[in-house]
């Protein structure tokens, strides 16, 4: 940690998930890393884990999501119907993505009908990548004919401990990509399945 901080690196991220990840940011923030001019990123971070920190340790840092439940009403929506399931914490961007997923699923089944979708996946699956994903979860989303769903996604920063309205409000929106700014070409992805 201390050979990144000495580095002269704008930003340090972390490649890391569970509990080294969150090791690896108190130890940054006891260094006083992601105070100053150099930042943090995480890789793969949820919610979840920016609250076991607190905000006072994880202040700063950066990571990206598609998915936040607090980011526009219908995310809101969401996580007010999910909260009875789920003790009271909100969805993050993994579980609200398979809330999606199914969801998606189960709409390219009616529209295919039941039988039909039952006699083949690979009408079904087909059929998931001509509907666009539209959801309360997903924004701007949709399945690419490699099978990658590709999909709004958000640069957030997480609050400082005073600028929080709540236990649950985390983080800042600093940026918006779009499919095409968030996710490798598809003629980049060298799926043998597809060709450009």
């Amino acid at each position: 940690m201390l050979t990144a901080k000495a580095s002269g690196a704008k930003v340090i991220a972390f490649a890391l998930a569970g509990h080294d990840l969150l090791s690896c940011i108190k130890q940054a923030a006891e260094l006083g890393i992601g105070r100053s001019e150099q930042r943090l990123g995480a890789v793969i971070m949820y919610a979840q884990d920016v609250h076991a920190l607190g905000l006072p340790t994880a202040q700063g840092l950066q990571l990206a999501e598609s998915f936040y439940w607090d980011l526009n009403d219908r995310s809101r929506s969401f996580a007010k119907r999910m909260l009875p399931r789920t003790g009271g914490v909100p969805s993050n961007m993994g579980q609200a993505g398979a809330y999606s997923s199914v969801l998606h699923y189960l709409k390219a089944v009616a529209a295919l009908g039941p039988e039909s979708a039952k006699a083949s996946g690979r009408a079904t699956v087909a059929r998931m990548k001509q509907i666009p994903i539209e959801d309360d979860v997903l924004t701007n989303a949709r399945i690419r004919e490699d099978g990658r769903v590709v999909s709004d996604v958000y640069l957030f920063e997480v609050m400082k401990p005073d600028e929080s309205k709540g236990e649950w409000d985390l983080y800042h929106v600093r940026r918006k990509l779009g499919p095409t700014e968030a996710w490798r070409p598809m003629s980049e992805g060298g799926c043998p399945l597809v060709s450009g």
